[in-house]
């Protein structure tokens, strides 16, 4: 708890080096709540600040409030989309979407010129865009141009995106800008809501999911793009001190060979993994919608699993990742927990 002194010119703390020779250590006066350090130094502690920043205080609080959903509970909320112009021009609608987001983990935006640059435009209100090897803003038909099934017309099931990152996107940016055919519609599931449920019901599947590393893995030899990517990461990711979980990588089109863990954690694992996917696959955790021109959806990518019915006709579709740190930043700015 050494004391941190600020710059006039910047917020970032100033922490001057610890000597080496250990002698240099503050005198503690617990009954005033001081330390007096041999530099003259003397810091004040409150006793909400020392209970609210005490390893068990943290334990209490959580770092990110949410509501779990399925898909009953989604729609009784009647969770309103938000304007374009006023997620472009005011404070109050960006910050109205933000915290719908927040929430939900997933937000929806209405009245958006059907164009790429206007989806663009959209996205750089709340983050800087995160450039993946399928580019800054992907634009895409179902004309198998990349080595990935979304590039199909093919029925999708749940997943998240980029689990052979190393670090997955975080937000992920949905514009369907024409669709002349039938079928499409977007799958959401809330994975936290689902993971909560195992967690109830086997808390020992959930720790087993919390702690086996896997590979998730992409080869693409198509056209002029190559590409290998290997992320490594349990499925389920959690705060140590609090168990709150964070992070779901979801992804059985990319998961690669389990094999960074002996054969009896194996065979426990699949079955965790099974009563896991059990939840997610329930009808009732299963929120159907249509995406439209005009109508962009973000998700949290490292919360709700998307995919997507088959489909007939021609289809247009464009979107982005954003990086998870700036929409989180652009929260906090508003007053706004994140």
């Amino acid at each position: 708890m050494r004391p941190h002194s600020s710059s006039p010119v910047s917020p970032e703390h100033l922490c001057p080096p610890v000597p080496a020779d250990g002698q240099h250590y503050p005198q503690i006066c617990l009954a005033g709540k001081t330390l007096s350090w041999p530099d003259g130094h003397v810091t004040r502690y409150g006793l909400e600040w020392l209970a609210r920043n005490s390893y068990e205080g943290q334990k209490q609080q959580v770092m990110h409030p949410r509501i779990l959903w399925n898909a009953e509970i989604y729609q009784q909320a009647q969770v309103p989309s938000t304007d374009c112009r006023s997620f472009l021009e005011t404070d109050e609608g960006l910050k109205e979407f933000l915290q719908n987001f927040l929430l939900y983990g997933i937000a929806f935006v209405e009245n958006v010129p059907p164009t790429k640059e206007d989806t663009e435009r959209l996205a750089k209100r709340i983050s800087i865009i995160r450039e993946t090897i399928y580019g800054r803003m992907w634009y895409f038909t179902s004309d198998f141009s990349r080595g990935d099934t979304a590039y199909t017309k093919l029925a999708l099931d749940r997943h998240t995106d980029t689990t052979y990152f190393q670090e997955p996107c975080g937000i992920q940016v949905f514009h369907c800008l024409k669709h002349e055919g039938t079928g499409g519609r977007t799958l959401l599931v809330d994975g936290f809501h689902a993971a909560e449920q195992v967690l109830h019901q086997a808390p020992e599947h959930f720790e087993l999911l919390a702690k086996v590393p896997l590979k998730h893995e992409y080869v693409e030899n198509v056209g002029g793009c190559h590409n290998h990517m290997i992320g490594v990461g349990p499925v389920l990711n959690v705060y140590p001190w609090n168990n709150e979980l964070y992070l779901i990588r979801y992804n059985n089109y990319d998961r690669a060979v389990i094999n960074t863990v002996p054969h009896d954690v194996v065979r426990r694992w699949y079955h965790a993994h099974r009563a896991l996917t059990a939840e997610l696959r329930r009808p009732h955790n299963e929120l159907w919608v249509k995406l439209k021109p005009g109508k962009v959806l973000f998700v949290d990518n490292w919360r709700v699993l998307h995919g997507r019915e088959a489909f007939t006709g021609y289809r247009q579709l464009c979107g982005c990742y954003l990086t998870r740190d700036d929409v989180l930043n652009t929260a906090r700015l508003l007053g706004l927990q994140a």
